[in-house]
Protein backbone atom coordinates (compact mmCIF):
# COMPACT_ATOMS: atom_id res chain seq x y z
CA UNK A 1 0.00 0.00 0.00
CA UNK A 2 2.35 2.32 0.97
CA UNK A 3 5.23 1.11 -2.18
CA UNK A 4 1.92 1.78 -4.47
CA UNK A 5 1.13 5.47 -3.06
CA UNK A 6 5.54 6.26 -3.22
CA UNK A 7 5.44 4.96 -6.83
CA UNK A 8 2.10 6.76 -7.95
CA UNK A 9 3.62 9.94 -6.64
CA UNK A 10 7.63 9.54 -7.58
CA UNK A 11 10.48 9.81 -4.62
CA UNK A 12 10.24 11.50 -1.45
CA UNK A 13 6.37 10.72 -0.35
CA UNK A 14 7.90 9.31 3.05
CA UNK A 15 10.98 10.85 2.31
CA UNK A 16 9.55 14.06 2.49
CA UNK A 17 13.03 15.32 1.55
CA UNK A 18 14.27 15.32 4.74
CA UNK A 19 16.99 18.34 3.97
CA UNK A 20 14.35 20.38 3.46
CA UNK A 21 12.25 18.98 6.47
CA UNK A 22 15.06 19.34 9.30
CA UNK A 23 15.02 23.21 9.68
CA UNK A 24 11.29 22.74 10.88
CA UNK A 25 12.91 20.92 14.59
CA UNK A 26 14.57 23.54 15.22
CA UNK A 27 11.86 26.13 14.90
CA UNK A 28 9.38 23.87 16.42
CA UNK A 29 11.12 23.31 19.59
CA UNK A 30 12.10 27.20 19.76
CA UNK A 31 8.57 27.89 19.29
CA UNK A 32 7.67 25.20 22.15
CA UNK A 33 10.63 27.03 24.38
CA UNK A 34 9.27 30.72 24.36
CA UNK A 35 9.99 32.01 20.95
CA UNK A 36 6.75 32.21 18.93
CA UNK A 37 8.76 33.39 16.11
CA UNK A 38 9.97 30.08 15.44
CA UNK A 39 6.42 28.70 14.69
CA UNK A 40 5.86 31.54 12.10
CA UNK A 41 9.40 30.17 10.30
CA UNK A 42 8.07 26.74 10.35
CA UNK A 43 4.91 27.87 8.51
CA UNK A 44 6.97 29.88 6.26
CA UNK A 45 9.09 26.92 5.91
CA UNK A 46 5.52 24.37 5.20
CA UNK A 47 3.98 27.33 2.33
CA UNK A 48 7.22 27.22 0.85
CA UNK A 49 7.64 23.60 0.78
CA UNK A 50 3.82 23.31 -0.32
CA UNK A 51 4.33 25.68 -3.37
CA UNK A 52 7.05 23.83 -4.02
CA UNK A 53 5.61 20.22 -4.38
CA UNK A 54 2.60 21.95 -5.96
CA UNK A 55 4.93 23.70 -8.74
CA UNK A 56 6.76 20.09 -9.50
CA UNK A 57 3.93 17.54 -9.22
CA UNK A 58 1.27 20.47 -11.14
CA UNK A 59 -1.50 18.78 -8.92
CA UNK A 60 -2.85 19.85 -5.25
CA UNK A 61 -3.99 16.26 -5.33
CA UNK A 62 -0.66 15.00 -5.61
CA UNK A 63 0.34 13.15 -2.45
CA UNK A 64 3.63 15.08 -1.65
CA UNK A 65 1.23 18.30 -1.70
CA UNK A 66 -1.05 16.49 0.22
CA UNK A 67 1.08 15.45 3.23
CA UNK A 68 3.15 19.55 3.06
CA UNK A 69 -0.61 21.14 2.90
CA UNK A 70 -1.50 19.24 5.93
CA UNK A 71 1.60 19.86 7.96
CA UNK A 72 0.75 23.48 7.65
CA UNK A 73 -2.89 23.11 8.42
CA UNK A 74 -2.03 21.45 11.51
CA UNK A 75 0.33 24.24 12.09
CA UNK A 76 -1.90 26.85 11.49
CA UNK A 77 -4.75 24.97 13.85
CA UNK A 78 -1.96 24.61 16.35
CA UNK A 79 -2.25 28.64 16.87
CA UNK A 80 -5.36 28.45 18.83
CA UNK A 81 -4.89 28.06 22.22
CA UNK A 82 -6.78 24.82 22.96
CA UNK A 83 -5.14 22.87 20.41
CA UNK A 84 -1.38 24.09 21.14
CA UNK A 85 -0.24 20.30 22.45
CA UNK A 86 -0.40 19.91 17.89
CA UNK A 87 2.91 21.57 18.18
CA UNK A 88 3.99 18.65 20.39
CA UNK A 89 3.29 15.67 18.33
CA UNK A 90 4.50 17.74 15.22
CA UNK A 91 7.99 18.14 17.21
CA UNK A 92 7.88 14.55 18.10
CA UNK A 93 6.93 13.38 14.25
CA UNK A 94 8.57 15.77 12.76
CA UNK A 95 11.82 14.84 14.91
CA UNK A 96 11.29 10.68 14.04
CA UNK A 97 10.68 11.84 10.33
CA UNK A 98 14.34 13.39 10.24
CA UNK A 99 15.90 10.62 12.96
CA UNK A 100 13.87 7.44 11.42
CA UNK A 101 12.53 8.64 7.71
CA UNK A 102 9.46 7.34 9.39
CA UNK A 103 6.43 10.00 9.01
CA UNK A 104 2.71 9.17 10.86
CA UNK A 105 1.24 12.01 8.55
CA UNK A 106 1.98 10.55 5.22
CA UNK A 107 0.85 7.18 6.59
CA UNK A 108 -2.15 8.64 7.79
CA UNK A 109 -3.08 10.24 4.53
CA UNK A 110 -2.33 6.98 2.37
CA UNK A 111 -5.24 5.12 3.63
CA UNK A 112 -7.98 8.36 2.67
CA UNK A 113 -10.08 6.93 -0.21
CA UNK A 114 -8.72 9.07 -2.77
CA UNK A 115 -4.62 7.71 -1.60
CA UNK A 116 -5.63 3.92 -1.81
CA UNK A 117 -6.31 1.46 -3.91
CA UNK A 118 -7.95 -1.50 -1.83
CA UNK A 119 -11.00 -1.50 0.62
CA UNK A 120 -10.13 -0.19 3.98
CA UNK A 121 -9.77 -3.14 6.01
CA UNK A 122 -7.59 -3.83 9.94
CA UNK A 123 -4.65 -5.99 7.41
CA UNK A 124 -4.37 -2.17 5.33
CA UNK A 125 -4.08 0.18 8.30
CA UNK A 126 -1.24 -2.57 10.16
CA UNK A 127 0.36 -3.16 6.64
CA UNK A 128 0.60 1.01 6.42
CA UNK A 129 1.48 1.68 10.18
CA UNK A 130 3.83 -1.20 10.61
CA UNK A 131 5.28 -1.61 7.47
Amino acid sequence: MIAEAMARAGSGVIHLHTTMLAPAVPLLAAGLYGYPPGFYAAMALSAFQSLHYYLRENSVAAFPVQVRVAYLGLLVVAQWQPLYWIYWVQLVGTTAMVMFDYCFLARCLSLLPWNRTEPLSFQLVLRTYFS
